[in-house]
């Protein structure tokens, strides 16, 4: 249900986007090549699969859902790249809105039955979806339009270290699998911004933090170089028994390989 400012206006989720992207920091900022894939999970009993008739033809669709996670919403936000001062709310994308209401731009993969995977989306995990509408290039489609505050905003070239890229493909296969598409789009606009992201500097560059993990970076020109992936633990930290996140023991290992 969408409590709007004049009146009530109810809504029933169609369905629900299933991802390994929990957390608000894991999602893109908008839908982009860094992020994991996922799956619409449309309810049953509602006919839904005649409603997919044709879908398969389609190699985009925009996705309407709600951002689950807000429960207020601010008239003056700051825009995760492009602006220094903060602009009305609907001149951004931003996630805290009157009414909680999400668009999303993603590619489908594959349908099988009520489940339609797609790719590149900044859902998260559990959000409601509310509506699926095709792309359509014609009516959709405007290049070169931006808001004025975006269209000075600088791309940086991202890579990583060999021993920042054995760190993250280890620290992939225990089950971390947002970090390298966090770094990816942290680092891809504003990448030294302690206003927007948690970020510091140190020696001759700066550090990251997702989580409990950090990554060390540096910056030349517009290309940015991750160097390494380490704890946020200290070793008085992993003494500790209390392990709020559950990770202490991946940490622990992590620090046996990589000294």
């Amino acid at each position: 249900m969408v409590k709007t400012m004049a009146s009530k206006i109810e809504f029933t989720a169609i369905g629900t986007f299933h991802s390994p992207q929990v957390h608000p920091y894991e999602a893109g900022r908008q839908p982009d090549e860094f992020h994991s894939a996922g799956y619409i999970e449309l309810n049953c009993g509602h006919n839904f699969e005649q409603a997919l008739t044709g879908l398969e033809g389609c190699e985009r669709i925009w996705v309407v859902f709600l951002f689950h996670h807000n429960d207020h919403w601010n008239p003056m936000v700051l825009p995760p790249r492009g602006s220094q001062k903060k602009l009305g709310v609907f001149a951004t994308r931003s996630p805290y809105r009157p009414n909680p209401v999400g668009i999303s731009c993603v590619k489908i993969k594959h349908i099988d039955k009520l489940k339609i995977f797609v790719e590149g989306a900044d859902l998260l995990d559990g959000s409601p979806i509310l509506d699926i509408k095709p792309y359509v290039a014609y009516a959709d489609s405007f290049p070169g339009i931006e808001p004025d505050w975006l269209k000075n905003a600088e791309k940086f070239v991202i890579d990583f270290s060999l021993e920042a890229q054995q760190e993250i493909q280890w620290l992939e296969l225990q089950g971390l699998q947002q970090l390298r598409s966090f770094l990816l789009h942290q680092l891809e606009f504003e990448p030294d911004n302690s206003r927007k992201k948690r970020v510091k500097p140190e020696g001759q560059g700066f550090v990251i933090a997702y989580r409990t993990w950090r990554a060390y970076f540096e910056i030349q020109e517009q290309h940015i170089s991750v160097m390494k992936i380490f704890s946020g633990y200290s070793e008085h930290d992993l003494a500790v028994s209390e392990d709020t996140y559950q990770d202490k023991n991946l940490h622990r290992e992590f620090k046996k390989l990589f000294p």
